[in-house]
């Protein structure tokens, strides 16, 4: 797959903030005085890797230079990536099929049905981009004006950034949403210069200082089950398990099923 410039942008970014994260002691590298920058040195990064520190240099400047796999695989080990990281590194070097731009995603009616057929549990399918493509009445119970806005698709990113009663419901809310921004920025790393995706960034990092604060930290992540607590009326807190499947043919759109733990405090 061949590069876009803003997936050579994005590496460099993303290269860069892996870099500032370690400190030489991490490494076994001696601290040698004052840095103007924190983290490692590109050309530390550089012999760690095996590598020239000019070709580590090109690769952070975005320059149209295409590394190899052994060579990612040398990064990813020197940058200490975790999984998800090491993946995110791969797309943005060109190195996994991006997804193609597109104005929606298709939803066959018979999946968009699914959530309806698991009432009374909370059910709804994200697309790419946390679109919410279809959803229940319980899903709308348990996180209250998701899909209050009439001029645009409902969208789960949107909700928790932008809609002040997500504060509210969700009791881990930092947490959830540094989550959420993380599996967004991997998700966002196969869709260059998709608007779904530019858009809903440059939306959230306009009116969400959160969103401009982390967005540089370049997090990543991916979809998955877990845990939610929520804060409802009348209730308390209540733990919630949710289990999250991918919709066949359309990988990055996601069923996500809800189920009550039956434990709720005042």
């Amino acid at each position: 797959m061949q590069q876009q410039p803003d997936q050579r942008r994005e590496l460099g970014a993303f290269l860069r903030s892996r870099r500032a994260r370690i400190t030489p002691g991490q490494v076994g590298l001696p601290h040698t005085g004052r840095r103007r920058t924190p983290g490692l040195r590109r050309e530390e990064i550089a012999l760690l890797a095996g590598m020239s520190a000019t070709w580590y240099t090109y690769l952070e400047q975005g320059r149209e230079v295409r590394a190899s796999e052994q060579v990612l695989d040398a990064l990813a080990s020197a940058l200490r990536l975790d999984r998800p990281e090491r993946a995110h590194l791969f797309r943005l070097a060109g190195h996994a099929p991006a997804a193609e731009a597109g104005e929606a995603e298709p939803l066959p009616a018979d999946v968009a049905a699914v959530p309806l057929l698991l009432q009374p549990h909370p059910a709804y399918i994200i697309g790419g981009n946390y679109d919410v493509l279809s959803h229940n009445q319980a899903a709308d119970e348990l996180f209250p004006r998701l899909t209050a806005a009439a001029d645009r698709p409902a969208n789960f990113a949107r909700w928790v950034f932008l809609e002040p009663v997500a504060r509210d419901f969700l009791v881990d809310w930092e947490l959830e949403a540094r989550g959420l921004l993380a599996r967004l920025r991997t998700l966002a790393g196969s869709h260059p210069a998709d608007a779904r995706f530019t858009g809903l960034i440059d939306e959230l990092c306009a009116g969400s200082p959160e969103v401009r604060a982390w967005w540089p930290q370049y997090d990543v992540q991916v979809r998955h089950g877990g845990r939610k607590r929520l804060r409802l009326p009348g209730r308390g807190t209540v733990d919630f398990t949710y289990t999250a499947f991918h919709v066949a043919g359309q990988p990055e759109q996601t069923l996500v099923i809800y189920s009550e733990d039956r434990k709720t405090t005042d």
